[in-house]
């Protein structure tokens, strides 16, 4: 019988670098901070994505044969109460990632459709724009849910469509912009005074020392989905030696990636002249940089300002289409891996019988329905709670953010649990020493942590509660549920 192919270093690099990068974090970077968030991804580099990612392999390659994922590591290591809540709360950190993304998903739309975001001036059955996209996430979502839930057998084209206007949108951005610093005899629009700007954001908002280490929440959130990972150890030729290598040589592709991208948005946009209007917001920040780049691109060349606007246009319908490309294809593997990976996984007596139900096409379509309508709820919640357009998108970004790293708190607090076992086989072990891993384990959670906890206390300190009640909500709603849910599950399988 002919042996199955490996993965080698190669091909494991572009998986972690197509799972990882992420062209819009460069631009959310640039917004918030500058130049100044080059050192926070950095660190979130070397402090998080390459320790942590080092553990969710030791936990694949020890767990290779559990079909649960995150479910089947915490399990192993902390028992399946605490591995149930955690595991609930890894699956509303998608939920919340739906609810942010099924309202921004327009603004690529509109950049497709009219050249510029133009959903600040949405408005139907006399509502508010934010309102207005509220309702239309909401169609989306449920879109999604009938789609999904009828089968999966064209997503893989999506994604591999989505996949390929990204790589091209990061080739042409890169090209640009080095052809305008080139043409501008490397004249930078976003001047840099000093190591300052490289410490100091531009932005008003992020002056103060909380909230300059509230960013680190952006910056680990930059390098999420590693965990992914870890479930494909068998996969690989040689895992003890390939994955670490590959994992290093991805470390220092995305992050020098992501420290050049950042650098180049200040070729061709000034914070103050571009970013610092009402109109510019976390949801169109990567449409509003790309037009700038073509506008730039077009004088720089030294054509008429005519068709440096029609250059601009062109780079956002660009954006567009790969932003949306790119959304979709995350949105239909979305809804239903992370739900179908923990139902499957856990017990199944803990779920009421119609939640663990498959569809004729092995879909847990009952339990895609729940999870649609709570986000639906959500983006009501948030959307109809009185926020203008650039709040709005703020919350969004910081409801994800948070409910996407807070359980990493888990996975990295577990691991020294995990090591404690000495009935695993470990085919691919790095952390050998014991009191080192605990060291490292403490450094990444006071990192988590306290990124965390600066994020959901800044707003409150500006006495923006609003902001800081749906930032927070996401991590604790869901543990309490998961809880209770765990708690009466227990019971009845007790009787």
């Amino acid at each position: 019988m002919e042996k199955s192919k490996k993965i080698k270093t190669k091909a494991l690099v572009m998986m972690i670098f197509s799972s990882i990068f992420g062209f819009a974090n460069t631009t959310v970077a640039y917004y918030q901070m500058g130049y100044a968030s080059i050192f926070w991804y950095i660190l979130a580099a070397l402090f998080f994505f390459l320790p942590s990612s080092l553990m969710f392999a030791e936990y694949g390659s020890a767990f290779k044969e559990a079909k649960g994922g995150i479910y089947s590591w915490l399990a192993g290591s902390i028992g399946e109460k605490p591995a149930f809540i955690g595991t609930f709360i890894w699956l509303s950190s998608w939920v919340i990632w739906l609810v942010s993304t099924s309202s921004k998903v327009w603004i690529p739309l509109s950049a497709l459709i009219f050249g510029h975001d133009a959903t600040q001036t949405w408005s139907l059955f006399g509502l508010n724009s934010t309102q207005t996209i509220g309702l239309l996430g909401i169609l989306w979502i449920v879109f999604v849910a009938f789609t999904t839930t009828h089968g999966v057998s064209f997503i893989a084209k999506v994604s591999s469509l989505g996949g390929t206007c990204i790589v091209l949108l990061d080739v042409i951005f890169m090209v640009a912009s080095i052809v305008v610093w080139i043409a501008n005899h490397g004249a930078l629009a976003q001047p840099i005074n000093g190591l300052s700007s490289f410490f100091q954001s531009p932005n008003p908002d992020f002056g103060s020392s909380l909230a300059l280490i509230s960013f680190v929440i952006y910056a680990v959130f930059a390098y999420g989905g590693m965990e992914s990972m870890g479930g494909i150890m068998d996969d690989i030729e040689k895992p003890e030696k390939t994955f670490p290598k590959a994992l290093m040589i991805s470390t220092l592709i995305i992050t020098i990636g992501y420290a050049s991208m950042i650098f180049f948005w200040g070729i061709s946009s000034n914070w103050q002249r571009d970013l610092g209007g009402s109109d510019v917001n976390l949801g169109n920040i990567t449409y509003i940089l790309m037009n700038n780049l073509g506008v730039e691109l077009g004088t720089s060349l030294g054509f008429s300002h005519a068709t440096g606007m029609v250059l601009g246009n062109i780079m956002t319908r660009f954006a567009g289409i790969g932003m949306f490309m790119g959304y979709l294809g995350a949105f239909f593997v979305l809804i239903y891996s992370p739900i179908k990976s923990f139902i499957i996984g856990s017990d199944a007596r803990l779920w009421p019988a119609k939640l663990t139900k498959m569809n004729k096409h092995n879909m847990p379509a009952n339990a895609m329905w729940l999870q649609t309508a709570i986000v639906a709820v959500f983006v009501f919640l948030v959307a109809f709670g009185g926020s203008a357009a650039q709040k709005f998108y703020i919350i969004l970004t910081d409801m994800a953010n948070v409910s996407t790293t807070f359980p990493y708190l888990f996975l990295v607090g577990a691991f020294p649990f995990f090591k404690k076992r000495s009935d695993l086989q470990r085919p691919f072990e790095i952390y050998k020493n014991r009191k080192f891993t605990n060291l490292i384990v403490a450094i990444i959670l006071v990192i988590l942590a306290g990124g965390i906890i600066f994020t959901c206390v800044q707003p409150v300190i500006e006495h923006d509660y609003q902001t800081a009640f749906w930032t927070m909500v996401g991590p604790i709603f869901f543990g309490i549920v998961a809880w209770v849910f765990y708690h009466f599950a227990e019971k009845k399988l007790s009787k």
